[in-house]
């Protein structure tokens, strides 16, 4: 039985075949139910006690390398070229380039990453928003400036009916179908009738960030601006706040970081003062929590919001915004080794 399989083996390891017709034969010859190796594994019945073992062994081993065989040439048939396809005369001699994600995709990724560290969900909303959730549950007075026709575009058919101007909207809808504790952020396209220039632009992104619980303080607002700017800019960032208005916030203030290009000392691009504005933030007005059904007198929360664009230029010095959408292949390859 021995010098069987060892003979076999031989065969086995010697085959051969120029096509998958043979291929077949062969398989069929040696691993079909009336194949070689069936036959001999028939004749282990007869086989002595005491050779059972090592006979055994040596039949697994036999059937192992032959499937192997027959497995590894059928993958060389199956991937070889057979000469039946056509050459693509169209195509580039030339390798076709992979793209890269977009800045502004790059950045925006980042600031997500930040605050999911936080404990911060992604919460999104529709862009064709009703005046409601953009404007009078953020608290804005009917005579509100934002609401003028060169601030926001309005749905001629239906004057209620607008795109976005921020995506505050988003937290609006977050708070009226969701009770504290609530931590979200908002990132998304947002829109504003304004004249196209290197620093302005009809459409561009924004993030927002709110928190709504117990007892949430200003200090837990300036705690995580500061941990935001270290993780954005550098450990070495510095902050400082400074009194500003918005109608959903109150307090509110402004968030500037030390500039990192100058370090903070001056130089042209912070104007000479060592600090750049990046963000808006404040408290929530109790009448914001009030009109999205959450009681003021038993919760609190901050929000803050910040332009995608004015990050990205702050990383990456980009001194035109119309550059972010103008899909300008050799603008993108700058950031190849960003992603």
């Amino acid at each position: 039985m021995l010098a069987k399989i060892e003979k076999l083996l031989q065969d086995i390891n010697n085959i051969s075949a120029s096509n998958l017709e043979e291929l077949e034969a062969l398989r069929i010859k040696y691993l079909s139910k009336k194949g070689a190796i069936n036959e001999l594994m028939a004749d282990f019945r007869n086989v002595a006690a005491d050779q059972k073992k090592e006979v055994g062994m040596k039949l697994n081993e036999l059937k192992s390398i032959a499937q192997d065989k027959i497995s590894t040439l059928k993958e060389s048939f199956e991937t070889q070229d057979n000469g039946t396809s056509e050459i693509d005369l169209s195509r580039t001699p030339y390798p076709i380039p992979l793209g890269t994600r977009h800045p502004l995709s790059i950045v925006k990724n980042e600031i997500i990453d930040i605050f999911h560290r936080l404990g911060f969900s992604i919460a999104d909303g529709p862009e064709v928003e009703d005046d409601w959730h953009v404007f009078s549950s953020m608290n804005f007075a009917e005579d509100h400036p934002a609401r003028d026709m060169q601030d926001t575009f309005f749905i001629e058919a239906h004057p209620d009916i607008i795109l976005r101007t921020h995506t505050s909207s988003v937290q609006s809808r977050v708070m009226e179908v969701s009770q504290p504790p609530i931590r979200v952020i908002c990132p998304g396209r947002v829109y504003r009738n304004e004249a196209i220039s290197y620093r302005a632009h009809a459409f561009f992104h924004q993030v927002e960030a709110l928190y709504v619980d117990k007892n949430v303080s200003f200090t837990d607002l300036k705690q995580v601006l500061l941990l935001f700017a270290k993780e954005m800019f550098g450990p070495d960032t510095k902050i400082r706040l400074r009194p500003s208005y918005f109608p959903f916030t109150e307090p509110s203030a402004e968030m500037d970081i030390s500039c990192n290009i100058c370090g903070g000392k001056g130089c042209p691009f912070c104007k000479g003062t060592g600090w750049v504005e990046i963000l808006g933030c404040g408290m929530v007005d109790p009448n914001v929590l009030e009109l999205n059904g959450i009681d003021s007198k038993v919760y609190s929360g901050y929000a803050l919001g910040m332009g995608i664009e004015r990050i990205t230029n702050l990383k990456y010095r980009v001194n035109d915004l119309r550059l972010f959408s103008e899909n300008d292949t050799r603008f993108l390859k700058e950031f190849e080794a960003a992603n």
